[in-house]
């Protein structure tokens, strides 16, 4: 009997410790539970996991809708195998990994259905800034930070250096405030 307690008390510890990331499909995941709601479309990682640097397009939300949130470039993070990574700089993604270009032309050929039925189909991501915007004429201004006010989120491109993911690996994206360090969202995603 001790032991069937023990495995139920683990179980349930278990669903407790993330039960707000939904699974939107097509590779997108969804958290709107935090101070900071995030949804994360991960497809092209599930879709190219053996690039040497790997891209997510993040979509952030502050849940109150009377708190402005700023995030900077070193407020999000990636927990994978226990272990933390931050993002690289613009600078030195663009010196060591040449594939930006073709990650977003791969990127606007996978669907975004998953993504666009989550809660940020009620936000505004207006197109000004991006922690790695692309290399073109057209191209988003290159920022530090984002800002989140009311019903106006922030969108940007977020890249890790793959530390060599398999299938069906889960890893943890977790944003934190740069004004306010209490306020944190995070997104557990799962590379199936």
């Amino acid at each position: 009997m001790k032991i069937f307690k023990s495995v139920f008390m683990l179980l349930v510890l278990c669903a407790v410790a993330y039960p707000q990331t939904e699974d939107l499909g097509m590779g997108a995941f969804s958290n709107d539970k935090g101070a900071i709601m995030l949804a994360v479309d991960a497809s092209l990682v599930i879709q190219d996991m053996n690039s040497p640097y790997v891209m997510f397009i993040i979509y952030m939300a502050a849940r109150d809708s009377n708190q402005n949130i700023v995030v900077g470039r070193d407020g999000i993070v990636m927990f994978y195998n226990g272990q933390e990574y931050k993002m690289p700089s613009l600078q030195g993604l663009r010196k060591n990994y040449n594939g930006e270009i073709r990650d977003i032309n791969l990127y606007r050929l996978l669907g975004k259905e998953g993504i666009m039925s989550s809660w940020l189909r009620l936000y505004e991501f207006p197109a000004s800034g991006d922690f790695f915007p692309p290399l073109s004429l057209w191209a988003r201004v290159k920022t530090d930070e984002g800002s989140m006010y009311s019903f106006i989120g922030f969108r940007t491109k977020c890249y890790f250096k793959n530390p060599g993911f398999k299938k069906d690996d889960k890893l943890i994206l977790k944003v934190v405030a740069k004004n306010k360090p209490e306020l944190t969202g995070e997104v557990e995603i799962t590379l199936k």
